[in-house]
């Protein structure tokens, strides 16, 4: 089984060795070939997914991410940026079906920005859809109004757009994961504005007459926004386009302690996926060693489980962190008192013998 492992900026290439690390020590065979991407794909070869970096993606059985966006490069073209790479392997690849975990390790309740009475428990699934909506919708650009109250004014403009067979086919992927957990979707959308998001509620609603087994409800995205800080735990299933996702499943970060403990899996419709955290590249701490590796540690354990067949190593993974937290080692970012503060290499390290 190939694995391209794509490192990128910042902390990217910190966390991904120890994710390798960790891998490395399952006892299994797998082929890694590493490869530039975002800014480190520019600086090397001129363009944030490089030709080589993208045939290797497409000939991987899966790819492990680590995070793109570094300030040296924010005067660049849009086009250049090391954002794009990640959004280009999104739609090279297909990967149209965002999986994020918000999980609340009993350990971190403290951890968390809400009381533990409010959190504690806490086991949720936002579904993003990754390849449609503002993000990708065209036209857009920058360009002189010639309506609104403001013709002649430079404005900029972006198009919000979803296909019948983009909504139906994230819908589906929504109401299966549903089944297979407390069997409760939440479709989150926007539908008392935009015309978009009411054409989502609709084509939702009726992809869900295949699933009676499931209890569906949609919900604006600024009350979800609100209800995922006031009662978490209300959620099973969340299922929204990609605007809406990027936000909500960064929120329902912090509800876990830290967005440096949330992993999360881009799909195709064939399970094939790229495996990252869902946390960004922070240059701003890049080689302190503080950084914190567990959402890409777990990220490689849904790469096992969802892409590579190997659930029963995905579990190895998943029960050593959670030994290596009841051991009470933290990374800056999770550190309460009490605990014992470890550097990114260190908590890769405990994995690592938590594995034996």
């Amino acid at each position: 089984m190939k694995i391209a492992i794509l490192p990128g900026d910042g902390i990217g290439p910190e966390i991904i060795d120890q994710a390798v690390k960790v891998l490395n020590a399952l006892g299994e065979s797998f082929s890694m070939e590493t490869a530039p991407v975002g800014g480190a794909g520019y600086a090397a070869h001129g363009h944030p997914l490089p030709e080589a970096t993208l045939t290797l993606a497409k000939q991987a059985d899966a790819i492990l991410f680590g995070a793109v966006g570094d300030w040296q490069y924010d005067t660049l073209e849009r086009a250049l940026r090391p954002e794009q790479a990640i959004l280009g392997l999104r739609q090279h690849l297909g990967l149209f079906a965002n999986f994020r975990p918000a999980i609340l390790y009993p350990e971190l309740a403290g951890a968390s920005t809400l009381k533990p009475e409010i959190v504690s428990g806490l086991d949720i699934l936002i579904i993003r859809e990754l390849t449609g909506d503002i993000y990708f919708g065209k036209p857009r650009g920058v360009r002189i109004a010639t309506d609104g109250a403001f013709i002649g004014d430079r404005e900029g403009f972006d198009t919000m757009r979803y296909a019948e067979t983009e909504i139906r086919r994230i819908a589906h992927v929504a109401f299966q994961a549903a089944q297979k957990r407390d069997k409760r979707l939440t479709s989150v959308d926007k539908a008392n504005v935009l015309e978009t998001f009411q054409f989502w509620r609709d084509i939702v609603t009726d992809v869900h007459k295949e699933y009676p087994d499931v209890a569906l409800d949609h919900m604006y995205v600024d009350n979800a926004a609100m209800q995922l800080v006031r009662a978490p735990k209300k959620f099973d299933v969340m299922v929204t386009g990609n605007m809406f996702g990027d936000i909500l499943s960064d929120a329902a970060a912090m509800l876990t302690g830290s967005i440096g403990m949330l992993p999360s899996a881009s799909l195709d419709a064939n399970n094939k996926g790229l495996y990252e955290p869902s946390h960004g590249s922070a240059p701003d701490i890049a080689g302190k060693g503080i950084a914190n590796p567990l959402a890409t540690i777990l990220s490689a354990a849904m790469m096992l489980r969802f892409s590579l067949g190997k659930p029963e190593q995905a579990d190895r993974i998943e029960t050593a962190v959670k030994k290596v937290l009841s051991q009470g080692l933290r990374t800056a970012d999770i550190y309460e008192a009490g605990t014992t503060k470890v550097s990114t290499a260190e908590m890769g390290d405990a994995v690592m013998r938590a594995l034996a």
